[in-house]
């Protein structure tokens, strides 16, 4: 495995994540795949070698191993790791597509380009979306796969001893699993940073909706505040119908007239009536 490459995408995937996506994948880089290469995967490797049944009958001893071990921890757990990792990827994917199409741009327009993306990185658009959307897919695959786990390994341990009676056994014979504790104790401590590695997923999302939501509270407030400082209400001009102000019976006209002045305009400008 070339690491110089693998290096390259952890610092990629760490430099478009927040915080909290930084503790994610230390978390996942050191206590779920360094722990899988160094150590869980020498723990299942004689698993099915050394699952012993008390019987001598031809075949019996792989149809009971099969029936109590549909797929290996090992397997599972890799297959979990691609699809959790796959999606941080997509996350580089987008921000390379985006310096890609600014670059293009500026080759073709020469002068007359204007910057699209000021900071491609910046989870702005899509990539906010593509962003969210990962997290949600890496959080649901995490849950899909503890609930395997659970279907396949109830309660997510392994007995010392079972009982197999399937054919061709010729009666209910007793299998004896290899090393059931060492395995039961790192099948625990798999499931328990999986289910860390959840709540982590969950708080990001969280996090990145509520801080968009405030940034366009403060956006919308922001635009009300400017438009209410340019022309205050008590400024405001009459309301009149085709320039002509209808007033009351005991109206007495002023004596001068008051000029308009640039802090209170009589019209508003187009793009301030947008506003």
């Amino acid at each position: 495995m070339n690491w110089g490459v693998f290096e390259g995408l952890l610092s990629g995937v760490n430099k478009y994540s927040t915080a909290f996506g930084r503790i994610w994948l230390s978390l996942v880089f050191i206590f779920r795949l360094l722990v899988y290469l160094v150590a869980a995967e020498r723990v299942w490797s004689d698993d099915h070698k050394d699952f012993d049944c008390n019987t001598r009958q031809p075949g019996c001893t792989n149809v009971c191993f099969d029936h109590f071990f549909p797929v290996s921890h090992i397997r599972l757990w890799a297959l979990q790791l691609i699809l959790v990792t796959c999606p941080s990827l997509l996350v580089i994917m987008h921000v390379a597509y985006r310096e890609a199409k600014e670059q293009r741009l500026r080759e073709t327009k020469g002068d007359n380009y204007r910057c699209i993306y000021p900071n491609p990185g910046k989870k702005r658009g899509g990539l906010w979306w593509t962003y969210l959307l990962s997290l949600i897919f890496k959080a649901s695959v995490d849950v899909v796969f503890l609930y395997i786990f659970y279907r396949f390994y109830r309660n997510y341990t392994l007995p010392r001893v079972v009982k197999c009676e399937l054919p061709p056994c010729p009666n209910v014979v007793d299998c004896f699993i290899s090393r059931p504790t060492e395995k039961n104790i790192f099948t625990l401590f798999m499931v328990v940073t999986t289910c860390v590695c959840v709540v982590l997923n969950i708080i990001e999302a969280t996090y990145l909706i509520g801080k968009r939501c405030r940034e366009c509270l403060q956006a919308g407030g922001g635009h009300s505040r400017q438009h209410s400082h340019d022309c205050p209400i008590s400024c405001a001009d009459p309301v009149g119908t085709g320039g002509q102000v209808f007033h009351g019976a005991d109206y007495k006209p002023a004596t001068a007239t008051v000029p308009l002045t640039a802090s209170c305009p009589s019209t508003l400008s187009e793009d301030e009536a947008r506003s």
